[in-house]
């Protein structure tokens, strides 16, 4: 990922880039190399090479653990970041993140970066023509071999690949998840050290259901990467195939507006983060925004654990208890403590930000 973000920036006549950090200053230098840019200033620490080169903002292309440290840093460094998903390594780190962005008054996105799909915006917008909304469905059948961590992980699907159908799924129904029940289960052929299969069906706000469906080990009559979905409303219903146009069948009069070509995948959030950063207009993804595609990552793992019924409520009243328990900054600690209720304060968060 940190060569495609790199090919990314470089594509992007509205940015510039300015360095390049790995832990690894052989790798950092190879990337640069292959990219056609080998005289490239790079370092181990993203914000003191970002203060050395004068760069704007960072783009956090790390793995999960990091997340949360190097947002952190760049933040109280005064400097914007665009994140790769999932925001940090848990809701804890997440809730820490967001209380961080309020301390700095600094932008902080997270890259979901399948949002940036003109097929889903017009899914989107189909979906306010259907009436009172029923049930919205996700199949996701892959069967690819990563080798690496995710091979390793002890929920492999769920913590790496469906954060992104659950975070369309809240984009698309313009609703939040409150329950959720999970089964995951790893099939006998699995290369997966973790389950790499699972289903949870969803309570969302309204009584809507959302019903997620997927496997990592499923050769064969594979789904896009995108999955297929089947949206069924009072007026009829909708289906997307995630690769072309989605399709409509409505007894409604209204028609379905149309929609802006938001970019594609991460070129698309780069493009709205660097909007955002010159306009002040907040992207879809800002960080209080983003927390609950995440909480229904870690409501999911809980319910499979548990084999109950999960209150996300409860998931969030848990991860504000250990991210207070955890928080090493007086600044941030303060805000975190001044919460009486995580969702609301979200909610505050996102509502006092102009969404693009």
């Amino acid at each position: 990922m940190g060569r495609a973000w790199l090919r990314t920036v470089l594509d992007d006549d509205d940015v510039e880039l300015a360095g390049v950090v790995d832990l690894d200053l052989d790798v950092a230098a190879a990337a640069v190399a292959d990219a056609g840019v080998p005289g490239t200033p790079l370092g181990r620490d993203a914000v003191e090479l970002a203060l050395a080169t004068g760069a704007h903002a960072v783009v956090n292309v790390t793995v999960p653990r990091a997340h949360h440290p190097v947002t952190t840093a760049a933040l109280f460094a005064g400097l914007p970041v665009l994140g790769e998903k999932p925001v940090a390594e848990d809701v804890a780190q997440a809730l820490s993140l967001v209380a961080a962005a309020e301390v700095t008054g600094e932008l902080f996105v997270v890259s979901q970066s399948r949002r940036y799909n003109a097929h889903l915006h017009a899914f989107r917008e189909q979906a306010r023509v259907l009436g009172d909304l029923g049930v919205l469905t996700t199949e996701f059948f892959k069967a690819p071999r990563f080798g690496g961590f995710r091979e390793e992980m002890a929920h492999p699907l769920l913590l790496d690949m469906a954060i992104h159908p659950f975070d369309s799924a809240r984009f698309v129904l313009g609703a939040e998840p409150v329950s959720v029940y999970c089964e995951e289960f790893n099939p006998s052929w699995s290369w997966y050290a973790g389950d790499a299969a699972a289903t949870a069906v969803f309570e969302m706000t309204g009584g809507i259901r959302y019903v997620y469906t997927g496997s990592w080990c499923s050769p064969g009559q594979e789904t896009s990467w995108n999955g297929s979905w089947r949206l069924s409303g009072s007026a009829g219903t909708a289906r997307w195939d995630g690769e072309e146009a989605p399709v409509l069948e409505t007894s409604a009069a209204a028609r379905p507006a149309p929609s802006a070509d938001p970019g594609r995948e991460i070129a698309g959030s780069l493009r709205a983060f660097t909007r955002a950063l010159r306009e002040g207009a907040a992207p879809t993804g800002e960080v209080h925004e983003n927390v609950l595609s995440l909480a229904m990552v870690e409501a999911a793992v809980a319910s499979a654990a548990s084999g109950a019924r999960v209150l996300v409520d409860d998931v969030l009243e848990r991860a504000h208890q250990r991210a207070l328990a955890q928080e090493r900054r007086e600044d941030v600690r303060a805000v975190l403590a001044s919460w009486t209720s995580v969702r609301g304060a979200l909610a505050a968060g996102s509502a006092s930000q102009p969404v693009a």
